[in-house]
């Protein structure tokens, strides 16, 4: 009798239900929480999306399933919801333009075209992806991840190719945390130590009307443009208005740190507990990590170029380095243009120029996605 109860309890765990494409998974799992933990990229976003990986991936929890039956769903399955309508990354956005500062753009707007120039990775992986058989729809959502933007990338893709959600969240943080691996030996490839060595002027003061007009005068004519972005643009430039009014402290303080921690571990979570076995260990996924690297590789060549170009318009007053930090990993990308400015010449203080750029590229990606959005929903 003893025995056939432990039978009974085997045979209705977890374990017997564990498969070698579950056991792959969970072994995935556990070496990005390794990287998480102990190398430390992008650890506030990269650890929640690997325990939900766990988690899915260990048999018969049910966390993911939809209601049935007259049941409940799964607490996942309903946390979940909040990155299927798209709720989940315009929030974050809320929270980033909290603790956006876009006076480096004010200073220099000409930090707009370095902004757009590192998106040419977009372009580039939607062409290759569309050769390589995928969808338009799948193609851009592809695409994107060249944007180096982790909640544009997840907002897009479950608008427009939801099956490839885990795939490309996974491969736009981890290209994400791995800037400053993937960024310096483009940067240092395409320009000359002479163009690393350049000092540039500081940037000119700029004044809290400009800070206010802005997110107000970009809100209108960016949705004006493209209604699809209302809801990343709007809530970008919203969180930054509570910044620079200097009359919502407590809102702006909450956004930035209250409200967006609970909806990251919310957003990675439950992105993480889309990847399942059957849907990511398939041929389509490596598709999707190599055409996400090189959507992120020309994207820093993009900008690099258009910091060649308008290095040389100025009679070489523009570090063209500045032009890498056009991707939107903010302020990652910055600090990656300050190091290397500073490897060439120590004295060189990038930081404040490449911000401009940085912010940019945050205006940048958001736009770029509304453009796909208008094409291809």
């Amino acid at each position: 009798m003893f025995i056939e109860a432990i039978q009974t309890l085997l045979q209705s765990s977890g374990f017997a239900a564990l498969t070698w494409q579950s056991v792959i998974m969970i072994v995935l799992s556990l070496v990005l929480i390794y990287f998480a933990i102990v190398k430390k990229f992008e650890p506030l976003l990269l650890l929640p999306i690997a325990f939900g990986m766990l988690l899915i991936n260990l048999p018969i929890t049910g966390l993911m399933d939809g209601p049935a039956n007259g049941q409940a769903g799964g607490l996942l399955y309903y946390l979940y919801q909040g990155v299927k309508l798209g709720i989940y990354p315009s929030l974050i956005f809320l929270g980033i333009g909290t603790m956006t500062d876009f006076g480096p753009l004010i200073a220099r707007p000409s930090s707009l075209f370095l902004g757009a120039g590192a998106q040419f990775g977009i372009v580039i992986a939607f062409v290759v992806a569309i050769a390589l058989g995928f969808t338009p729809q799948e193609a851009a959502s592809i695409g994107i991840i060249g944007g180096a933007d982790g909640p544009t990338a997840i907002y897009l893709t479950s608008k427009l190719a939801p099956d490839l959600l885990p795939s490309i969240a996974i491969a736009a943080y981890s290209y994400m945390a791995l800037i400053p691996l993937i960024q310096p030996p483009i940067m240092r490839a395409l320009t000359t130590k002479k163009e690393r060595e350049i000092k540039m002027t500081q940037l000119r003061e700029v004044s809290k009307l400009e800070k206010v007009c802005f997110p107000i005068m970009v809100t209108i004519l960016c949705i004006l443009l493209l209604p699809s972005v209302a809801p990343l643009i709007g809530l970008l430039m919203l969180g930054n208005l509570f910044k620079e009014s200097g009359v919502t402290e407590r809102l702006s303080s909450t956004a930035q740190n209250a409200l967006i921690n609970i909806i990251t571990i919310f957003l990675g979570v439950t992105v993480g507990a889309t990847a399942t076995a059957e849907q990511f260990l398939s041929p389509s996924t490596l598709k999707i990590i190599f055409l996400g690297l090189m959507a992120f590789c020309f994207s820093t060549v993009g900008g690099l170029l258009l910091g060649k170009l308008m290095c040389f318009l100025s009679g070489g007053k523009i570090n063209p380095l500045i032009g890498s930090a056009g991707v939107s990993a903010v302020p990652m990308a910055a600090r990656v243009s300050q190091v290397e400015g500073q490897k060439a010449n120590p004295g060189n203080y990038l930081l404040m120029h490449a911000m401009g750029p940085n912010v940019a590229g945050v205006i940048g990606s958001a736009v770029a996605a509304g453009i796909l959005l208008s094409l291809f929903q």
